[in-house]
């Protein structure tokens, strides 16, 4: 049986805050958004970030789940 990696080993080590970097995934595979439109979202959050972060993280994220 496979072993799940903790969401603390996840995102150790990362710039940004875990709620943020699971709400733009859980947004992602919900929605039809793209990465950049969460990168627009964000913005209006005041939470400056590239499209390329959400695609990392969220492939970090989906990998270790």
């Amino acid at each position: 049986m496979q072993q799940f990696t903790p969401l603390e080993e996840l995102f150790k080590g990362r710039h940004f805050d875990q709620e943020i970097v699971v709400l733009c995934v859980r947004w992602y595979l919900s929605f039809k958004l793209s990465y950049r439109d969460l990168v627009a979202m964000m913005a209006e959050r005041g939470i400056d970030l590239a499209h390329t972060t959400i695609l990392r993280l969220g492939t970090a994220l989906h990998a270790g789940i």
